[in-house]
């Protein structure tokens, strides 16, 4: 028997088919990048409906909305939340207690507050470094220059596990830019590790800019849009 798809769950399978078909285009292993389904704003009801297709990674802007999904869905197994909004200090011991991972971490304050509110019987809360590649003033995210030092702190924090770095790059029609972008935070990975340390992530790529993000490296790429479609 023929089961109907959702609307949501026919845009999710078109957004794997749009992963798979960058991967082999680009000489990638199709596991080798994991879609983070971004569900902010969105109802449980659509998440439930992702979950229904086999989507394990949400990804969360606000705190509360996200904890509110959490525990709609704390029965489920195998559920990885990521938290890939702006964090403010008042919020770290939430975040720290409800998701797996962490996207968007740029100063070294907020990462000794998630690393010390982190529950010590759950495992390290993953993390991302947030670059401000594209050097917005509007834009948060630690500078290129920067980003050594906030590494070596972060790495040393034993409430987290820092697995990555993160980045939105300035809007752009121009896959040349888009892709020097991405290239620019995979070097800057490449260049911590040199320096000892182990990371394995590179949190990049949207809707619009998915396939520039994995032609460069991506690991994990966030979609919204393309999934769930406009925001509500």
């Amino acid at each position: 028997m023929t089961t109907t798809q959702t609307p949501v769950q026919a845009r999710l399978e078109a957004v794997r088919e749009r992963i798979a078909r960058a991967c082999d285009r680009y000489g990638r292993a199709p596991d080798s990048v994991t879609l983070v389904a971004v569900s902010k704003t969105q109802p449980a009801d659509a998440v439930g409906e992702a979950l229904g297709a086999g989507q394990r990674h949400f990804g969360e802007n606000y705190v509360q909305e996200g904890i509110a999904k959490i525990e709609s869905f704390n029965a489920s197994t195998g559920l990885v939340w990521h938290f890939i909004g702006p964090i403010q200090s008042n919020k770290t011991r939430a975040i720290a207690r409800n998701f797996q991972w962490v996207h968007t971490i740029d100063r070294d304050k907020v990462a000794r507050r998630l690393s010390d509110q982190r529950d010590q019987g759950m495992p390290p809360l993953c993390v991302c470094l947030e670059v401000n590649i594209s050097g917005e003033l509007s834009k948060s995210g630690v500078v290129p220059s920067d980003l050594p030092a906030l590494a070596e702190s972060v790495a040393t924090l034993p409430g987290l596990y820092l697995r990555g770095l993160m980045a939105i790059p300035e809007p752009t029609t121009d896959e040349v830019l888009s892709r020097r972008r991405f290239a620019q935070l995979r070097e800057l990975l490449d260049s911590l590790n040199q320096l000892g340390h182990k990371m394995d992530t590179l949190s990049m790529g949207m809707t619009t800019d998915m396939e520039a993000a994995i032609a460069e490296g991506a690991t994990l790429v966030r979609i919204g849009t393309a999934i769930f479609g406009e925001r509500k």
